[in-house]
C-alpha cells in the first residue's frame, strides 16, 4: 500500500484529497493546523490508514525533525506529496508588509521546498517511484487585484516544480502542478458574492472549480497510470 504524504487535511480541497486518496486505498500521512469536525469522522473511518500530525508550516526550522524523524520515520517510504497547505496574504502592493510577506512565503514557498528535498532523500534511500504535486493557483497566470504577493507565491512553485522534473524525472521522481481555478474555500470565505460572480464570469464555465475534480485529478497524477502520461507530455 502507497504513503502519501498531504499537507493541510484539516478543511477544503486538503480535505477532499485526502477522502478520496484514502478511499482509494492509500496511506494518508497528512499534517493541519486546526482539528475540525470532517478531519475526526475521517480519522474514525480510516483508523488504519490516516496518520495526523498538527504541524504550522510558517515553522521551517523543525520540519526535518518534526516531520521526517518524528512522524514520518526513516524506514517509511514516501510515494507521492501533496503540497496544498497554503495562507493567502491579499493586499493592494502599495500596503505590502513584510512581516505578513514572510509568513506566506514560509508556508506556500519555502516549506514545500524543503519537504520535496527530504522527499526526495526518501526516495532515493528506499529506490521507490515518487510522484510530487503542488496546488498552484490560477491567480499565478490571470492577474486579480490584491493577490499579487499570493499570485508570486504560486509563480515560484510552478517554477521549482517543473526544474525538479527536469532534474529528477531520470529517477523516477516526477513533478507535476495543477492550476486550479476559484474554489469556494476558507480562503476565498471572505468575498462577497458579487465578487465572487465576477470571477465566474471570467471563466469558461462561469462557476467555481469542483475540489472532487480536482482531487480526482491528483489521484490520477500519484497512480501507476500517471507514467506513460507525462512521458507523452514530454514528448510534445
Amino acid at each position: 500500500m502507497k504513503n502519501i504524504f498531504v499537507t493541510g487535511i484539516s478543511n477544503g480541497l486538503g480535505y477532499n484529497i485526502a477522502k478520496v486518496l484514502l478511499s482509494n486505498k492509500y496511506n494518508v500521512y497528512g499534517i493541519y493546523r486546526k482539528e475540525t469536525k470532517q478531519l475526526q469522522s475521517l480519522k474514525v473511518k480510516y483508523s488504519e490508514n490516516l496518520k495526523t500530525m498538527v504541524f504550522d508550516l510558517s515553522n521551517t526550522v523543525v520540519i526535518k525533525k518534526e516531520i521526517f524523524k518524528e512522524f514520518i520515520p526513516t524506514n517509511i517510504p514516501i510515494h507521492g506529496f501533496v503540497n496544498n497547505a497554503a495562507i493567502a496574504y491579499d493586499d493592494l502592493i502599495s500596503n505590502l508588509n513584510m512581516d505578513s510577506l514572510n509568513e506566506m512565503y514560509n508556508v506556500n514557498v519555502f516549506s514545500p521546498f524543503m519537504i520535496v528535498k527530504e522527499v526526495i532523500r526518501k526516495t532515493l534511500l528506499h529506490k521507490n517511484q515518487c510522484s510530487i504535486i503542488h496546488i498552484s493557483s490560477i491567480s499565478a497566470h490571470t492577474g486579480y487585484k490584491g493577490l499579487s504577493m499570493y499570485a508570486s507565491t504560486k509563480g515560484a512553485l510552478e517554477a521549482f516544480s517543473k526544474n525538479t522534473a527536469r532534474e529528477w524525472g531520470k529517477h523516477k521522481i516526477r513533478s507535476n502542478t495543477i492550476v486550479c481555478g476559484f474554489m469556494e474555500t476558507n480562503m476565498s470565505a471572505a468575498l462577497s458574492n458579487e465578487q465572487k460572480e465576477r470571477i465566474y464570469n471570467r471563466t469558461a464555465l462561469k462557476k467555481a472549480t469542483n475540489p472532487q475534480c480536482v482531487s480526482n485529478m491528483i489521484q490520477l497524477l500519484l497512480s501507476e497510470d500517471a507514467i506513460e502520461i507525462v512521458s507523452a507530455s514530454e514528448i510534445l
